[in-house]
């Protein structure tokens, strides 16, 4: 992936105040030090290349680094008088209710919070219009909602005031608040932290990124993407096995992947079955010699099946009215790419008298509700854990992510209003090119 300009980034954490209190979680464990906890100088290399490196060292020049996650020897809030607040905004994702259970657990078990809160139905929440109750959230409440798909806490999308945000916040006393989202939220998340400090208030805002596009700047993996390839696979399977049934059978795939195909593609390695893998960073024609339908048909007559995995926001280009609806949530409301193929691919061989079999899939909806993998329940607990340890610390303004295989503090600034996407020269998308067979799906005068 590439990070431009990142020596550039600003990688400093901010901090509500010094940290005082000796942390409590040596409590009950054997041979305790400082090794169990992390400093905040303990750094993580954005860039891992050793040529670069050691180019970056000759010449002088910075090399980047972002803090380790991780408990921290002293904290900020004393535990006893602590009250955390918990809100799961934006669209579901698997995973949502294993970053839950995982902070509530550290908590409570962890540091001996007892105060903590479940903000209802997202940042509606907050606002005392909509009258939604809080969550009194304790372990019992939580132990056994890994199985669940969704949100015990449920979600909303959409901007909300942020002054009555932080009006919620005092009244309740609330000292950490969670969030967890996808960019919309993230961006909330920086306006109502930038607002706290603006009022002078102590209250620490920790971010947990989501969303199942995996489509979230400088962070390598987000939670729910697992899982969405796991079930996208065998989507492709049955896709496949459909289309081998039939003569001239098609077998069409749409998956979630807005603005990026990382679903798509991560797929079409998992389960090799795609011939065609067709994602927003990459540009197609569907007519002419060189475009999808040629080429769509040339495999036909080479095996008489094929497959296409396709990301929702692939190909918008193709409509003849742009969308400029937007969502609650300020998202573009995109045109259905899956339909459209779907209509074009059935046109296309019926002008030219060739029977298709055509199967059109769409899961999207079923992997976005579904509960998280062996693999993202894992993971969730080490996000939800490092939350924590982040927020005890009085750290605030920061997303906990993954970068380099570890669990890092990344400034809400350096992540919010950006996008991570495929690389059409990297290794993940060359590799699809590779397994697939797929060509450039061009025409040459436009080449």
């Amino acid at each position: 992936m590439d990070i431009p300009n990142h020596d550039s980034l600003d990688t400093k954490i901010s901090s509500l105040g010094e940290a005082k209190i000796p942390s409590p979680l040596n409590r009950g464990l054997q041979n305790c030090d400082d090794d169990q906890y992390v400093s905040d100088n303990d750094r993580i290399l954005i860039d891992v290349d050793l040529n670069t490196i050691a180019r970056k060292f000759q010449a002088g020049e910075k090399v980047s680094g972002l803090e380790l996650a991780g408990p921290r020897n002293r904290i900020y809030f004393d535990p006893s008088k602590l009250r955390c607040a918990l809100v799961t905004c934006g669209g579901l994702c698997p995973g949502l209710n294993g970053i839950i259970r995982s902070i509530v657990l550290q908590l409570y078990h962890g540091y001996g919070v007892h105060n903590i809160y479940g903000i209802r139905y997202g940042l509606q929440g907050f606002i005392p219009r909509y009258g939604h109750d809080v969550m009194d959230l304790k372990p019992a409440s939580v132990v056994n909602i890994l199985d669940m798909g969704g949100s015990i806490l449920g979600s909303s999308r959409g901007p909300q005031p942020i002054e009555e945000i932080i009006d919620c916040l005092e009244r309740m006393n609330i000292g950490i608040l969670f969030m967890i989202g996808g960019d919309g939220t993230l961006m909330a998340a920086l306006k109502i932290s930038e607002s706290i400090l603006e009022r002078g208030l102590k209250i620490s805002v920790v971010g947990i990124p989501k969303t199942i596009d995996n489509d979230i700047y400088m962070v390598s993996r987000s939670f729910g993407f697992d899982t969405a390839v796991d079930v996208a696979t065998q989507a492709i399977e049955g896709a496949h096995n459909e289309s081998e049934g039939y003569p001239n059978g098609i077998g069409l795939i749409k998956l979630m992947g807005r603005h990026s195909g990382f679903i798509a593609a991560t797929a079409a390695l998992a389960q090799q079955d795609a011939n065609f893998v067709l994602i927003p960073e990459v540009d197609f024609d569907l007519h002419g010699p060189g475009g999808f339908l040629q080429a769509l048909e040339n495999r036909l007559k080479l095996r008489g099946h094929a497959v296409i995995v396709v990301a929702e926001g692939a190909g918008q280009k193709f409509f003849k009215e742009v969308q400029q609806q937007k969502d609650a949530s300020g998202n573009i409301r995109l045109n259905d790419i899956g339909w459209l193929l779907k209509e074009e691919i059935s046109d296309y061989f019926k002008k030219k008298n060739i029977d298709i079999s055509l199967k059109y899939i769409d899961p999207s909806y079923m992997i976005r509700s579904l509960p998280a993998n062996a693999s993202d329940n894992v993971f969730c607990s080490f996000l939800g854990r490092n939350a924590v340890h982040a927020g005890l610390a009085g750290k605030t303004q920061l997303l906990v992510g993954h970068w380099n295989n570890h669990f890092v503090h990344i400034p809400m600034h350096a992540s919010a209003g950006k996008r991570k996407q495929v690389n059409p020269d990297g290794t993940l998308w060359l590799s699809v090119l590779e397994t697939t067979g797929q060509e450039c799906l061009i025409n040459a005068t436009q080449a």
